[in-house]
């Protein structure tokens, strides 16, 4: 098993960061360029893998009062994962992505899964930001 984390600080309130993160209309526009998602009956989707070429069955899970998402394969342990938001004072938030690969085809290596996480954050926090934007004038 193999398991990658980052953070990344946002310049925004915690429920700003959340609702954006969890906003299933736009996960297309912060995840991996390799992944989409298409949200078919919450909480199942199916996650397409552009490496792999696969679509896989998935869970997509919510829960707004922990600020919390979290994933996983259904069906086959390939990988879990889960982002959390935490407001760190100031009108900053701190989000945090976690993955966990059971299944060592799934795990495309550490630097991948680096590069990916951190694009990842940097596209959800300009997404944050446009909001944050749009919604102050």
């Amino acid at each position: 098993m193999s398991e990658y984390e980052r953070s990344r600080t946002m310049p925004a309130q915690p429920e700003h960061v959340f609702d954006q993160a969890a906003n299933v209309g736009q996960l297309d526009a912060w995840l991996p360029d390799a992944v989409r998602v298409d949200v078919q009956d919450p909480p199942a989707v199916t996650v397409h893998e552009e490496r792999s070429g696969q679509d896989m069955p998935a869970l997509l899970r919510s829960e707004p009062d922990q600020m919390r998402l979290e994933w996983g394969t259904r069906g086959q342990n390939s990988y879990t994962g889960w982002l959390q938001v935490a407001g760190i004072g100031s009108g900053a938030s701190e989000v945090t992505v976690h993955l966990s690969f059971f299944d060592a085809g799934h795990d495309p290596g550490e630097q991948a899964v680096y590069d990916a996480l951190d694009g990842s954050l940097r596209r959800l926090e300009e997404q944050v930001r446009m909001r944050v934007d749009n919604a102050a004038g």
